[in-house]
């Protein structure tokens, strides 16, 4: 794979673990078990989405408390996972399971439709933050953008294939 590859991301490095190589992981996906496998190739991502190393060989891994300890072929001392710590272990698409029924990839959103139930058109999605507090989608409408919180209080229904977005406003978000 190439840098400009679309990879997702399963997981984030924290920092080294113990004298053999291993590195804790927190873990972005439903299976690390299965992502994470022993023989698997995966890739090195940075804060900007852009590829820093790979493919790197997944040697061995476990589950370890909430998150996991991976050992990664040739890297066998501590201070050859020091500057990866933070970084984002990602693969390639197919490696994992499709979104499915109203669940979507973040970067999907972009350009998705935004409507309220009842059809009344409100924009497109222009940007996802994640942010402390959660997930953000930004909201270019007919006359201003504005920022509506992912979740399901106020995001009603995911149509993936359709690229849409049912939602319904906090009270006061769209007043003059």
């Amino acid at each position: 794979m190439t840098s400009d590859a679309r990879h997702i991301v399963v997981g984030r490095l924290r920092k080294p673990h113990g004298l053999k190589g291993d590195s804790t992981l927190f873990p972005l996906t439903d299976a690390p078990e299965t992502v994470l496998a022993a023989g698997s190739s995966v890739w090195l991502v940075g804060l900007d989405g852009e590829v820093v190393a790979g493919p790197l060989t997944i040697e061995r891994s476990r589950s370890y408390h909430r998150e996991w300890l991976v050992k990664f072929e040739g890297a066998d001392r501590r201070e050859a996972l020091e500057p990866w710590r933070g970084l984002f272990l990602a693969v390639p698409p197919e490696r994992v399971a499709p979104p499915q029924g109203d669940e979507v990839y973040l970067h999907e959103l972009a350009g998705f439709s935004v409507r309220l139930a009842d059809e009344t058109p409100l924009g497109l999605v222009s940007a996802v933050y994640d942010l402390p507090a959660g997930v953000m989608i930004e909201v270019q409408g007919p006359k201003r953008e504005f920022l509506l919180p992912y979740k399901k209080e106020f995001v009603r229904e995911v149509d993936r294939g359709g690229r849409r977005l049912v939602v319904v406003l906090p009270e006061g978000l769209l007043e003059d």
